[in-house]
């Protein structure tokens, strides 16, 4: 098999692989990253470069590989922009967490988030208490978005701070 081909399906294999691998893993394989994280991503990086370029370490081979990652991801992301299906099988939908201050246990549950990281999580929005939230949400990148309301003007804040459940495409 011509050397090119044979680097550019193998890239693609382990391109496919990775994007299966993550959307079984879920939201929460990739977080903000801590010291395991880093680690875990070198180690995956290290152990798929020889199943990408095989006998080829070349430049040339180690571009390829590359230029076909970025234009598989980019096809990826177009395919998911234009088809709602495809976008479902790949991306979670947004999940309601709090809803005018009582938790869906049900939804921490499905999302494994404890009750503490909730709490957490609210608590650097700048809200004090689980009760003056009007709705949480578990955003498709992983973020949790809340939406308070203040109880001397009646006004509703709107805060979002990344967390550590990112998005597994974005």
């Amino acid at each position: 098999m011509n050397p090119i081909l044979d680097v550019v399906l193998r890239s693609l294999c382990v391109y496919l692989f990775m994007v299966i691998a993550i959307r079984i893993f879920g939201k929460n394989q990739l977080s903000q990253l801590n010291a395991g994280d880093v680690v875990l991503l070198l180690l995956i990086s290290n152990a798929v470069q020889n199943a990408m370029v095989g006998p080829d370490t070349s430049l040339q081979g180690g571009l390829i590989a590359a230029l076909v990652l970025f234009i598989a991801n980019f096809i990826v992301k177009r395919f998911m922009f234009s088809n709602r299906k495809f976008e479902t099988l790949l991306e979670d939908d947004p999940v309601i967490l709090v809803r005018d201050g009582k938790v869906d246990e049900m939804a921490l549950d499905k999302v494994k988030i404890s009750k503490n990281e909730l709490e957490e999580a609210i608590r650097e929005h700048g809200v004090d208490s689980i009760e003056n939230v009007k709705l949480s949400i578990l955003e498709v990148d992983g973020n949790i978005s809340v939406i308070s309301e203040d109880e001397n003007n009646k006004q509703t804040h709107y805060s979002r701070i990344k967390r550590k459940y990112k998005r597994k495409y974005h």
